[in-house]
């Protein structure tokens, strides 16, 4: 079908998906599969079995460093460490699935845009055109120092990454139609008339080359951005197919829908979707236990030293139970007003905010019966026009496959979700 509801796996290569200590649920294996590409083989075939359009790794290329200026929480706790390279992942992922798109954060603070290109590109091409790039300027200040980097400021990053961009189309536009002739007679392999040398001489970036891969089935991946800045949905606009959002409520997705319309003006906004965490039950109260034993798992500490590193301040220094409206820090206040609905509006504490950003990193938890979770994705979908979903499991690989034994069918039922691929490449499937 077309114009229906569009769903992605949200993953990540480490101990834990987006639940901090799930990896010490018995019901999950991302520790073994952490060492094993057959198991990433076999959740990736549940996900296609499930018609999801493709696969989404997030990715925190350094460690969690904020609290207590030091990675002990983090490295203790498993939270997102070890950081292991999703890229990697996607050559077996791909061998061992046929219309899955795969979809990878890359950070444009440690490759040249070349690299990016030949690693992603070259991926592309091998696999039909089921690749994706989540483009990030990277904020982690880990990241810096485990690259030896300084971090450059907000916008100054914006602005980096538009050249990046620029370096990026003209390398997968430069290898032209027909430029391929591979004639085994003449023993001519390409026409280099037709092979364009890009030779770029920027402020950020030099590059004088010719493309290092061949255009893939969709010409290059297609490009997600996750800017929720004023600066960043310029950068969106001007480059992305889709946003992803983290909105952690309805009335936050139709404001962030409206703003991204406005921003756009006279032209078509990116589609957007929004990552959302599912809490299946066989009852509504079953799901709440299930969440209710998520949350009790989480040692506070492991959920601080990741809204430290998160949001860049070292939350040691603040009163744990002091409402946050009353915190002074102007992150307790980007925090307040992010999560305030989340908790009814009532007046809540960083501690319990904390725990909560250590289930979900601030996604809204979809709990309930199979009817419900699909209840409320299509309330969404509906309300906002948004394109669809990312959506993290809580343990693997048991949560995805009740999500598609469960949930997939009642959504096919009621005709918001296909029946079948509509065609070989992400973008042909993602983007109708």
């Amino acid at each position: 079908m077309r114009g229906g509801m569009h769903l992605i796996g949200f993953l990540i290569n480490s101990p834990i998906n987006h639940t901090i200590l799930s990896w010490s649920d018995p019901a999950d294996q991302r520790l073994e599969a952490m060492g094993s590409l057959k198991r990433w083989q076999r959740l990736a075939q549940t996900y296609e079995r499930g018609l999801f359009d493709g696969l989404f790794f997030a990715d925190t290329p350094g460690v969690f460093d904020r609290y207590k200026e030091r990675s002990d929480e983090a490295v203790r706790y498993g939270v997102c460490w070890p950081p292991h390279d999703p890229v990697v992942l996607l050559s077996a992922l791909a061998a061992a699935t046929d219309r899955l798109g795969l979809a990878v954060t890359l950070s444009i603070s440690a490759n040249h845009p070349y690299q990016a290109v030949r690693s992603l590109s070259t991926l592309d091409y091998m696999s039909g055109g089921r690749v994706g790039w989540n483009i990030v300027t990277g904020h982690l200040r880990g990241e810096y120092r485990a690259l030896g980097l300084n971090q450059l400021d907000h916008d100054q990053r914006y602005d980096r990454a538009d050249e990046y961009m620029e370096v990026c189309r003209a390398l997968w536009s430069g290898v032209r139609e027909g430029a391929v002739q591979a004639d085994r007679t003449t023993g001519v392999y390409a026409d280099p008339a037709k092979v364009d040398i890009i030779n770029h001489e920027g402020e950020y970036f030099r590059c004088h080359t010719v493309p290092p891969a061949l255009p893939s089935r969709q010409g290059h991946p297609v490009l997600f951005q996750a800017g929720s800045s004023g600066r960043g949905q310029r950068f969106a606009q001007k480059h992305a197919d889709v946003v992803f959002s983290i909105q952690p409520h309805l009335g936050g997705m139709k404001t962030f829908m409206q703003e991204l319309g406005a921003a756009s003006g006279s032209a078509a906004a990116p589609k957007v979707t929004f990552g959302v965490q599912p809490i299946l039950g066989s009852s509504e109260a079953e799901a709440r236990r299930r969440l209710d034993e998520f949350a009790a798992r989480i040692p506070l500490e492991a959920a601080l030293s990741r809204l430290s590193g998160s949001l860049g301040v070292d939350f040691s220094q603040v009163e744990l139970d002091l409402p946050l409206e009353e915190q002074k820090t102007q992150a307790s206040q980007g925090l307040m007003k992010a999560m305030s609905a989340s908790f009814e509006n009532r007046r809540f504490t960083l501690r319990e905010a904390a725990v909560r950003w250590g289930l979900a990193v601030g996604m809204p938890q979809l709990i309930g019966t199979p009817e419900q979770v699909a209840d409320q994705l299509e309330t969404i979908w509906r309300e906002t026009g948004c394109h669809g979903f990312n959506i993290t499991p809580t343990t693997t690989p048991s949560s995805v496959e009740e999500f598609v034994d469960q949930v997939i069918p009642i959504l096919q039922k009621r005709g918001v979700f296909r029946t079948a691929y509509e065609g070989e490449t992400f973008r042909e499937n993602l983007l109708n």
